[in-house]
């Protein structure tokens, strides 16, 4: 097969290729990576001694792949589908460039931080990391809650990159730091995704490692529970 992606099931920025790659049902081999495994990891690094996740392989064109928007990227001018998910058209394109970095950079990031700083030993968080963390997330739903306006997706009708990357960034931001109530686009925007074929698939496939989450507790029942 052509194309083979690296990856891990749990991983939120894996998820985000990975709806691209459903999106348009587009071939490829699913590499599970485990860092702890010599193997394994040996396979990663030696594309991409970086070792960085997720990661995509083109045999065909003899082509090494890193980070998310450049993948997707590469999927949609190398091999598109009916899905196109990076405009063509400068302006629209550069706005779905934009969310994109968005959610990776005030949804992803503060993310993680909470859940770096669940990890640590008792005693040992970073307070004003954890501080800062939540206000961005709470400033980042204030302005997707006003970018979305009468739109069914962050930068319009159409689904393209930038909601690639807001899914899996809020599926877990969301489980950290809960919407305000008075933000239901953001919500009804929340539960849209949730609902797309290729996320909903992406969920599915990460039910199984959902309980190595740090905040496993706080998942929703139905992916709680399918992990326990």
């Amino acid at each position: 097969m052509s194309l083979v992606f690296y990856g891990h099931p749990l991983a939120s920025f894996c998820h985000k290729v990975l709806i691209a790659l459903y999106e348009n049902a587009t071939p490829f081999e699913n590499r599970i990576v485990d860092l702890s495994d010599e193997t394994s990891r040996a396979d990663l690094f030696r594309f991409w001694p970086v070792g960085k996740m997720p990661l995509l392989r083109d045999e065909v064109r003899d082509s090494t792949i890193p980070e998310t928007s450049i993948i997707i990227e590469y999927l949609d001018h190398y091999y598109p589908g009916p899905v196109r998910l990076l405009p063509l058209e400068i302006d629209r394109a550069l706005q779905v460039r934009l969310w994109d970095r968005f959610f990776d950079h005030y949804v992803q990031v503060p993310m993680q931080a909470l859940v770096s700083n669940r990890r640590r030993p008792d005693g040992t968080a970073d307070e004003i990391e954890i501080a800062a963390s939540r206000t961005t997330l709470a400033t980042a739903y204030a302005m997707i809650e006003k970018q979305l306006g009468d739109s069914p997706y962050i930068t319009g009708e159409d689904f393209t990159m930038a909601d690639c990357a807001a899914a899996p960034a809020l599926f877990y931001a969301e489980t950290l730091v809960p919407f305000s109530p008075d933000q239901p686009k953001l919500r009804a925007y929340y539960n849209r995704l949730l609902a797309r074929p290729s996320f909903a698939r992406v969920l599915d496939e990460a039910r199984p490692y959902f309980k190595f989450f740090p905040y496993h507790e706080k998942l929703p029942a139905r992916f709680r529970d399918a992990a326990e």
